[in-house]
């Protein structure tokens, strides 16, 4: 299995099929690449930033945790963390 930030790699000069299949195979892989996927989200910039964020929203639920983790331990990236969480719970409320 690759690992995210392989998969993330195709993303380089990547056009609207390429993200698409990427968020959707990041997806797939579910709660076992949460980890790797906030670490990532704190470093990434661009199309990867974005690619990863729906990611986490998409998973949903089990992102909460990590999110809530990785915003205590780096306050620069508390908002980012705050704003997905609102996403997913309001998606879930829907």
């Amino acid at each position: 299995m690759e690992t995210v930030d392989k998969i993330l790699s195709r993303l380089d000069n990547a056009d609207n099929a390429v993200k698409n299949s990427v968020e959707n195979e990041l997806v797939s892989m579910g709660s076992s690449v949460l980890p790797e996927l906030v670490n990532e989200l704190q470093v990434v910039k661009g199309i990867k930033r974005g690619v990863v964020a729906m990611t986490l929203i998409r998973i949903g639920s089990e992102s909460v945790e990590y999110l809530k983790k990785a915003a205590h331990d780096n306050k620069d990236f508390e908002w980012v963390a705050e704003y997905l969480i609102r996403e997913i719970e309001g998606a879930k409320a829907a």
